[in-house]
């Protein structure tokens, strides 16, 4: 089993460094200031400056030079009146890129809640084994979430092999809308993993105003769909944008990694959190597990992916170690007997605990087996943390007849455990 994954403040990324661009008054605005600065500087300055910067940076983050190149057509386009009578070198440009630009640490505070899923690239893997990607929730300065990447292979014999967890990071970019402009609160973006870098390295920033604050829990499942005949399958996770105030949840939409789009969600569900996408449509719907009131369990169901209604109550808090509120850890897995819904319980002292629930595979609606304990609890020394007395997943996955499950720990690391789907089975009442 390997070691765990814990929150690590060496874990940086690049991102903007934003100023003021309008005036006030008859001052100019900071950012015209800054432009001024960098144009002013002896040409001896600009070279030393820049040489000072790459000898601290160079060496922690992949291509800075192309970041700082990047940063400063991002910013010519909000000041680009400015930038055209100052007439910068090249140099210049690259050192006004630096200067607005600044270190990140993603992870500095916390790591969580995992989902995982089985990668689309399958070659090279031996008999028996899988590769897998894993979806985690990072917490760094301002307790601000972003969803970061790892990946291994999980094979017979309960054998993990996790890929080295990269020090050097590079943020998704944005595609679909025009730099330097707000986003919509209600725009669908597209974004797209630097060309350079694995998914290991990538990291998922919010991006509108809607997400701003952080981008909590992806739930991603492979969602399979039949078009002319033929089964296609898209890797589809939900999760929770936060603008600091208020909530709502949306699609991330990808089929090779490479490529997402995010996708707001409408209706009365997408107000709340922990909704989790079926793998594909039963009955001819589209369904979702959801939490509409924060205390219990809902089935949804939609003509479409984005827009989603109430829901019917399915399951209630029922055991002492639920008492306070239950809800999803992940998309439901579909076994022989049924749908496999991992779920989250709250106890006393706010303890969450993992268990199960057992929904029949042609109506979802009915609940056929509960655990009565606990699959998964904290224990002594996995109490303390940023969040303590915490266990929880965002989705677990099928590998020769068990349950690849990694979890939450405090969150502030996460662990990895196995579950035999027969003993699970017979652990239900």
């Amino acid at each position: 089993m390997p070691e765990r994954l814990h929150a690590d403040a060496r874990r940086v990324v690049v991102r903007p460094f934003h100023l003021a661009w309008q005036s006030t008054g008859t001052e100019p605005s900071r950012a015209l200031r800054l432009i001024n600065h960098v144009r002013d500087l002896d040409t001896d300055d600009v070279t030393t400056e820049l040489e000072r910067v790459y000898h601290h940076f160079d060496a922690r983050h992949w291509q800075v030079d192309k970041v700082f190149e990047a940063r400063y057509e991002q910013f010519s386009e909000t000041m680009a009146d400015a930038l055209a009578q100052a007439k910068l070198t090249p140099r210049r440009r690259q050192l006004l890129g630096a200067y607005l630009c600044h270190e990140y640490s993603y992870a500095a505070a916390a790591i969580m809640n995992p989902s995982v899923v089985p990668s689309p690239d399958q070659s090279g893997v031996s008999d028996g084994a899988v590769r897998f990607i894993m979806s985690v929730r990072t917490v760094g300065e301002g307790h601000i979430s972003s969803i970061a990447f790892a990946q291994g292979i999980v094979g017979p014999g309960r054998e993990v092999s996790l890929h080295p967890t990269p020090r050097i990071a590079t943020a998704a970019d944005v595609s679909a809308v025009k730099r330097g402009e707000p986003v919509a609160p209600d725009d669908s973006i597209t974004i797209y993993r630097n060309a350079d870098s694995d998914l290991s390295r990538t990291v998922i920033f919010p991006m509108t105003d809607a997400q701003r604050n952080g981008l909590e829990d992806l739930r991603i499942t492979p969602f399979v769909s039949t078009v002319k005949g033929e089964q296609r399958t898209e890797w589809i996770g939900t999760y929770t944008a936060y603008d600091g105030k208020q909530i709502r949840s949306e699609l991330m939409r990808t089929k090779d990694f490479r490529k997402f789009d995010l996708v707001p969600m409408t209706g009365p569900a997408a107000r709340n959190k922990g909704m989790a996408l079926f793998p594909r449509k039963v009955g001819g719907k589209y369904m979702m597990i959801g939490r509409q009131d924060g205390e219990n369990i809902f089935l949804l169901t939609s003509e479409n992916l984005t827009d989603w209604g109430e829901g019917a109550l399915l399951a209630r808090p029922k055991y002492a170690w639920e008492f306070i509120q239950i809800g999803n850890c992940g998309a439901p897995i579909e076994i022989d007997e049924g749908w496999l819904l991992l779920t989250h319980g709250v106890g006393a002292m706010r303890r969450y605990s993992i268990g199960a629930i057992l929904l029949d595979k042609d109506d979802p609606s009915k609940v056929i087996g509960r655990t009565s304990r606990p699959l998964l609890e904290p224990l002594d020394d996995e109490r303390d943390g940023y969040v303590p007395n915490v266990v929880y997943t965002c989705g677990a996955m099928l590998v020769d007849g068990d349950l690849f499950l990694p979890f939450g720990i405090a969150d502030s690391s996460i662990g990895f455990a196995f579950v035999n789907i027969k003993d699970l089975l017979a652990q239900m009442v």
